[in-house]
């Protein structure tokens, strides 16, 4: 059973929406020194509870665009000192790298009056995905609708900071701390139809400057292109039509001699306030201007993967080696590699405790979950040590007896075996097989 269950951890085929196990929007790609790609998205809240209650943000990472790995939070709105007292509106966020640092950028509302108080947040560390400090605002900025912060760094290493909304976009360069303004900020010229969600990146020469346009409930991304990185730009027209989905937001980013578009939908959830983010490539044409981006939601295939594989400590807990069963139904299936799974965990009736957890030496660990649900979206409440920690989706695998699934979510856990993972149904038909830990730490 170990080696058939941590085989299928790794994926040959990726999927769209390619976050599925929490709900995910506006997402920012990255590529970092040490070759892997980084996603850092803003988070949806699972129940619905609206964009006034977006209050904490995750990192992804990859290697080959397909197996994506769940770094963790890396910032919540009670880290924020400058911030409104009631949290929330933590919207769509950036992040650069320089002078051997990582800076994420974030709007935030210093008051009640949210809209009129907007200011854009900056966290530093010394990691893309951990101990992220709060290191203040940028002064200067701010104020009604203005949001979205986009960092571009060129090859000269001189930085320029984009944001803006409600049709209106400002661009300017960043003193060499990353933390303050070197130049004052300038309305972008040349853009059309600008809503929101501005995002800067360099192909041969050319400056690209992707953005939502106003069409609400509709939006396309749009861009334009300039031979300086503030413009004034030429509009050159939509490079992804709508999603379904109520917003528009993306970027874009090289990452092993190919292009790729960032983008979200509602593909999982049908709801516009639970986004999920998606991935396709994207080809230019000769002239340097953008085709317009095919959508699909599977069977791209991955990259090569180079250089030796580190394995990280995994531990498997079976499905028959959880406590205190709830309307849960231990059967022996064969389907489940002769183990005995749980079967028939229904909706928020059926609980289930593991116990002596490992936590290795303490800290973020990899929480995997193994399942098989006829649902095309079930749902688990995750509880961590007594404290309710995050909802998990479980997507479709085609019946109870097929255990196709893998969900995976970092969670923080105590060191050694001393932890409790308790797991509550919380919506649709799942049969689940075991769940796994693996030791993520970077220390």
């Amino acid at each position: 059973m170990y080696k058939k269950l941590t085989a299928r951890r790794t994926r040959n085929y990726s999927c769209n929406p390619f976050i599925q196990s929490i709900f995910t929007a506006d997402p920012s790609a990255h590529v970092w020194p040490d070759g892997r790609l980084y996603v850092y998205p803003s988070r949806d809240m699972d129940p619905p509870q609206g964009c006034d209650k977006m209050d904490y943000y995750h990192v992804f990472s990859t290697e080959d665009m397909v197996n994506w790995r769940d770094e963790g939070e890396i910032l919540n709105s009670s880290e924020v000192s400058w911030g409104r007292d009631s949290g929330g509106f933590m919207w769509a966020p950036d992040c650069a790298y320089k002078n051997g640092k990582y800076y994420f950028y974030f709007p935030h509302p210093s008051e009640e009056d949210w809209n009129a108080s907007w200011k854009i947040g900056i966290a530093v560390s010394d990691s893309p995905i951990e101990n992220f400090k709060d290191a203040g605002y940028i002064e200067g900025l701010g104020g009604f609708a203005m949001i979205d912060p986009a960092v571009f760094v060129d090859d000269d290493g001189r930085a320029y900071l984009y944001y803006g909304g409600g049709g209106h976009c400002e661009g300017g360069e960043l003193s060499d701390d990353m933390l303050s303004l070197k130049t004052k900020m300038h309305e972008m010229r040349g853009l059309v139809d600008f809503h929101e969600a501005a995002w800067v990146f360099k192909r041969n020469g050319l400056y690209y400057l992707t953005y939502s346009d106003n069409h609400h409930g509709n939006n396309h991304l749009r861009y334009a292109i300039s031979e300086n990185p503030l413009g004034p730009w030429e509009h050159k027209g939509i490079y992804l039509a709508p999603t379904n989905c109520e917003t528009s937001h993306g970027s874009v980013v090289e990452y092993k001699g190919n292009w790729y578009a960032f983008y979200h939908s509602d593909d999982l959830s049908n709801a516009g306030i639970l986004r999920s983010i998606c991935w396709d490539p994207i080809e230019f044409n000769e002239d340097g201007t953008m085709n317009l981006v095919v959508q699909t939601r599977n069977g791209r295939s991955g990259l090569p993967v180079t250089g030796e594989k580190v394995e990280k400590p995994l531990v498997i807990y079976p499905a028959n080696e959880a406590k205190n069963l709830i309307e849960a139904k231990l059967i022996l299936e064969e389907a489940a590699f002769n183990q005995e799974c749980l079967q028939n965990f229904i909706s928020t009736k059926s609980t289930v405790t593991f116990e002596n957890i490992e936590g290795f030496e303490g800290g973020n660990v990899n929480l995997g979950i193994y399942y098989g649900t006829p649902e095309k979206l079930a749902k688990l409440n995750l509880v961590i040590n007594g404290e309710w920690t995050t909802l998990i989706n479980l997507v479709f695998t085609g019946s109870l007896q097929t255990f196709d699934g893998y969900a995976n979510v970092t969670v923080k856990l105590k060191p050694g075996k001393v932890n409790s993972i308790e797991l509550t149904g919380g919506n649709g038909e799942l049969s689940l097989e075991a769940i796994s830990v693996e030791n993520y730490q970077t220390n």
